[in-house]
């Protein structure tokens, strides 16, 4: 099966005290997916919010695809927490994990897809040996971790080589990507699109995403 356009907002960029209505908002206008941005004051030094929070967002909002993206330096200590909370998808950096096969299989075992993530300073070749466990890579296209920063155009070669060397498989983008910035990385080969401010800021949410989307799609074609 082809890869299809997906767009993901980050909700770290909605306003946290009413953040279920603010979620419901986004997947009325089209978001396909919600991208929880999970921090743990280690690996990065932010801190943001864990799984009761994702739990109480899922009574809440029943039916709706989850990603979490685990900016954590202990992904193995989350997964059935968050598993246990309603997530769809288990995204974690490779870099602080000794054994990737081995929490890649716990998250399977839980019950919730893969997810491999790897910060701007990662060589993209590190992830081959793991891409047969993998639903979805996640480029980072900022360091992880910190809000404000520009979308890094340099990490696109890491989207193309993923692109023409696993046609199949699910690429994510992260960081900086909105209306400016879609065409790179749909170019490269991305079609999972996380997307915060560009999406949750909009005067108009519902035609950003579609917009997002329409791009991912005119070079899926």
């Amino acid at each position: 099966m082809p890869v299809q356009a997906k767009i993901g907002p980050s909700i770290l960029n909605a306003d946290l005290s009413n953040l279920a209505a603010e979620s419901q908002k986004l997947l009325d206008n089209g978001a396909d997916y919600l991208h929880l941005d999970v921090m743990d004051g280690t690996f990065v030094p932010n801190l943001t919010f864990g799984h009761p929070m994702v739990k109480s967002l899922r009574n809440k909002i029943k039916t709706a695809f989850f990603e979490t993206h685990m900016m954590v330096q202990n992904p193995e200590q989350w997964i059935e927490p968050m598993a246990d909370a309603g997530v769809n998808l288990y995204t974690f950096h490779v870099e602080p994990v000794q054994d990737v096969v081995r929490v890649s299989r716990q998250v399977q075992e839980s019950g919730m897809k893969v997810g491999l993530a790897i910060k701007p300073g990662t060589e993209v070749q590190d992830l081959e040996k793991y891409l047969s466990i993998a639903d979805v890579v996640l480029v980072m296209t900022v360091e992880p971790g910190f809000g404000g920063q520009s979308f890094m155009a340099d990490m696109m070669p890491k989207v193309k080589w993923l692109r023409e060397n696993y046609p199949n498989l699910d690429i994510e983008v992260d960081g900086g990507v909105g209306p400016k910035t879609i065409h790179c990385c749909a170019e490269a080969g991305a079609n999972m699109i996380v997307s915060g401010t560009a999406v949750v800021g909009a005067s108009d949410q519902s035609q950003v995403i579609k917009e997002l989307r329409d791009v991912v799609h005119s070079y899926l074609k």
